[in-house]
């Protein structure tokens, strides 16, 4: 049958029950930008919108800079800080063991780095080590603020300036998390009975093993993929193109599991300079470690774990160097780690322009 008397296509839109859908009668879109140029010839049809996209965009980089300009003065006040109490122990120990260490402490946070980094890529597009390790190592910087939180802010506005959707950094960020708890819980039972005998205060780090069967069940690949379908849909971004593979998850693990090892062997070369130590101990500083890192992690109000962290670290080492020598050396590892995170930090940031000027600007993540 014919349309005889009927919209032409194009001219006035579909019509559904005598009610035109998707075009006014002008032929124009209700959210086209232009409106405003057939109403007012003068006006700008598209000038509106940049502007407070403009406006918006300059108050994130002015907020970013502050951030980042506060965790490196809250950074560099704890360096300070606890420079003054180990510049002296650090000058009597013999730079054979002080240079290792401080090699395998930014060793770890590069095996830490790759932990995130493997499940950031397998949720898009991957977006290479120079940029994963500007926004890991410079966001991590913002523990160093009381309140965890910060680094995680600031992890999301660099991915963010980097190209990668919030949704995106925000998830890998989470499930990273709790693969470092994973591990280092597995590997902290090594050390948990020592550190109990030898300090029954300590008993409240039983605890934190009730997350251990939480986290290992989070950690399964469809429980992962059913938390980016759903939390992609409520932010409104489309989800990836594939479920989280089992292999990833497994990467990331082996990454931090390899973060705690090579911490635990820093603490071990640095109690070696002051006793004689069997290699047959090592595992238990890789148990000391992973304790003393996750044990800082949830105590969030201190600035990157200050002083829950040593404490684990002095009750570990006390039976080998003695109480003295132990708080020395854990304040050494400390400075250790606050120096490679800074360093390491600086180096990142470098990586990642030279990654934007030879690659240039990362379009993975549509709509960023």
């Amino acid at each position: 049958m014919g349309s005889s008397g009927g919209a032409a296509p194009g001219a006035g839109g579909a019509r559904h029950g005598g009610r035109v859908t998707g075009r006014d009668p002008q032929g124009q879109s209700p959210q086209d930008p232009h409106r405003a140029a057939a109403r007012d010839p003068d006006a700008d049809p598209v000038a509106e919108i940049p502007a407070t996209r403009s406006r918006r965009s300059k108050v994130l980089a002015f907020a970013r800079v502050v951030l980042l300009l506060g965790v490196l003065a809250a950074a560099a006040v704890a360096l300070t800080h606890y420079w003054d109490n180990v510049s002296a122990t650090i000058a009597e120990m013999s730079w054979s063991t002080v240079a290792p260490s401080a090699g395998l402490v930014a060793l770890g946070i590069a095996c830490g780095t790759m932990s995130w980094q493997v499940l950031v890529d397998d949720l898009g597009e991957p977006i290479g080590a120079g940029r994963g390790a500007q926004i890991f190592l410079v966001g991590q910087l913002g523990k160093y603020l009381p309140g965890s939180v910060w680094a995680y802010v600031l992890q999301l506005e660099l991915g963010r300036r980097a190209g990668l959707a919030r949704a995106r950094v925000f998830a890998a960020t989470v499930f990273s998390l709790a693969v470092a708890v994973v591990a280092a819980l597995v590997v902290g039972t090594i050390a948990l009975p020592e550190l109990l005998a030898a300090d029954p205060s300590l008993g409240w780090l039983r605890w934190l093993y009730l997350l251990l069967p939480i986290g290992l069940i989070c950690l399964h690949p469809r429980i992962l993929t059913a938390v980016v379908t759903v939390g992609f849909r409520l932010l409104r971004r489309p989800r990836p193109t594939h479920p989280v593979r089992g292999r990833t998850v497994l990467y990331s693990l082996a990454w931090a599991l390899g973060s705690y090892l090579t911490y635990g062997l820093h603490l071990w070369l640095l109690a070696r300079d002051e006793a004689t130590i069997a290699a047959g101990e090592l595992l238990l500083f890789v148990g000391v470690m992973g304790i003393a890192m996750i044990a800082g992690l949830f105590a969030v109000v201190l600035p990157s774990g200050a002083g829950i962290r040593e404490l684990v670290i002095v009750t570990g080492l006390t039976p080998f160097v003695g109480p003295g020598t132990a708080v020395a050396y854990a304040a050494v590892s400390r400075v250790l780690f606050t120096v490679a995170d800074l360093a390491m930090a600086g180096g990142a940031a470098a990586l990642g322009v030279v990654a934007r000027r030879r690659e240039g600007a990362y379009r993975g993540d549509p709509d960023v």
